[in-house]
């Protein structure tokens, strides 16, 4: 039998301080649960932070299912924090079309430094079908979906 794995702590802490359409800003507490063995935010949590705020931005563009990643990118550039900081960011959709969605995520440290930025690209093709959840959003304009792309 498999060890019954912890709940997923750094959602928990996460809050969105702000969204517009396509871009959203969050902060997370950093926690013990949040750092590496050097005690500051370990580049897995900042990974997950791009996956999730990637998501959320295409989110505040109006999508219920926000597609599936294809492709994410991280770069650190300084310490995030360490345990009782924050750390900040800002995720924007910077494209959105009927197959793809691109953000870009960056992350300020509690000093208000530039500390790592991330990108993040989703496929949205079957987002944008009926069964994403609501009938009140259509793609782009112009945009169209393949007859073989609905189920």
């Amino acid at each position: 039998m498999a060890p019954k794995l912890p709940p997923a702590r750094f959602v928990r802490s996460l809050r969105v301080t702000g969204a517009t359409e396509g871009k959203v800003d969050f902060e997370l507490d950093i926690t013990k649960d949040h750092t590496n063995r050097l005690k500051i935010i370990h580049g897995g949590t900042i990974a997950s932070m791009v996956d999730l705020g990637g998501s959320l931005a295409v989110a505040s563009k109006g999508l219920y299912a926000t597609g599936v990643s294809t492709d994410l990118n991280v770069t650190y550039l300084s310490s995030g924090g360490k345990v009782g900081e924050k750390i900040s960011g800002t995720a924007v959709c910077d494209k959105m079309g009927k197959t793809l969605a691109y953000t870009t995520v960056t992350f300020r440290n509690q000093k208000g430094e530039l500390c790592a930025r991330g990108s993040h690209t989703k496929y949205v093709a079957n987002a944008w079908k009926s069964q994403n959840g609501t009938e009140l959003f259509t793609p782009p304009e112009g945009a169209a979906i393949a007859e073989d792309d609905v189920e």
